[in-house]
């Protein structure tokens, strides 16, 4: 089973309201640094890691965001024929306001340079297209046309993975090209159930984290996460809650 861990190793912008929120966020992942198996990154979390699923299998990630007026759709399909991880899938968002429907489709490509192993280092390049890319592009880091780097270091017989991204995003739509970073982990409570934070942003998006849990239905297989984030410099007016599930098949081509 392929496992990381993220930590949330910065936040910005100005302490407001929200300030309770926002401490609880960078206490909660500053907390997940000093100590689980390693899971592969799996959205709704964005920060990624140096795993692609296994050579000849293949996996779905689901989830609903729940935003503030809208709700959001996710289903991302991925296998991997011939070492590198093929993405190809994407999101609806119904907002309360009716005729505002929104359908964002992603393909993405992941291939490692070098497998993250026990104790160890790993690296790996990602890249993809979005078409419509409307749906919280904020939030989801995504844009028309995006790459990153992957880093992720074991530590503690994979107890503890740090995860770091750092790449480029250029969103067509609003004519807006920038550096996009990430930094993330998880921390194993049993072996089946893990806490989960991230904090990520890219250039003119802001910063955003988000935690959560993740839960092993059926290990290596079925996994079921939640997570709460937000906007770091507008908390109060910019959060979520998610729900999902992942399913990961057996290897069979």
């Amino acid at each position: 089973m392929t496992k990381r861990w993220s930590i949330v190793a910065r936040a910005r912008g100005a302490v407001t309201g929200a300030s309770r929120r926002i401490a609880c966020l960078s206490g909660i992942t500053a907390a997940l640094a000093v100590s689980a198996p390693l899971a592969n990154a799996a959205r709704p979390f964005v920060v990624d890691d140096a795993r692609v699923v296994e050579r000849g299998a293949c996996q779905v990630e689901t989830w609903r965001k729940n935003n503030r007026d809208s709700h959001e759709y996710w289903a991302l399909p991925a296998c991997n024929p011939f070492g590198v991880e093929l993405t190809a899938g994407g999101g609806y968002q119904s907002p309360d306001a009716p005729g505002l429907d929104l359908t964002d489709y992603q393909f993405q490509g992941k291939w490692l340079g070098r497998e993250l192993e026990v104790n160890s280092w790993g690296w790996g390049f990602a890249a993809g297209v979005v078409r419509h890319a409307e749906i919280n592009l904020r939030q989801n880091l995504i844009g028309s046309r995006y790459f990153y780097f992957p880093v992720s270091v074991s530590f503690r017989d994979d107890r503890v993975v740090l995860l770091t991204n750092v790449g480029g995003v250029d969103n067509r739509d609003e004519g807006r090209r920038g550096m996009l970073w990430g930094i993330g982990g998880e921390y194993y409570l049993t072996p089946r159930a893990m806490l989960a934070a991230e904090t990520y942003g890219a250039t003119g998006l802001g910063s955003h984290a988000q935690f959560g849990v993740r839960f092993w239905i059926v290990p290596d297989h079925l996994q079921l996460d939640a997570s709460y984030g937000g906007n770091l410099d507008a908390f109060q007016r910019t959060h979520w809650t998610t729900i999902g599930l992942r399913i990961i098949t057996k290897p069979f081509f």
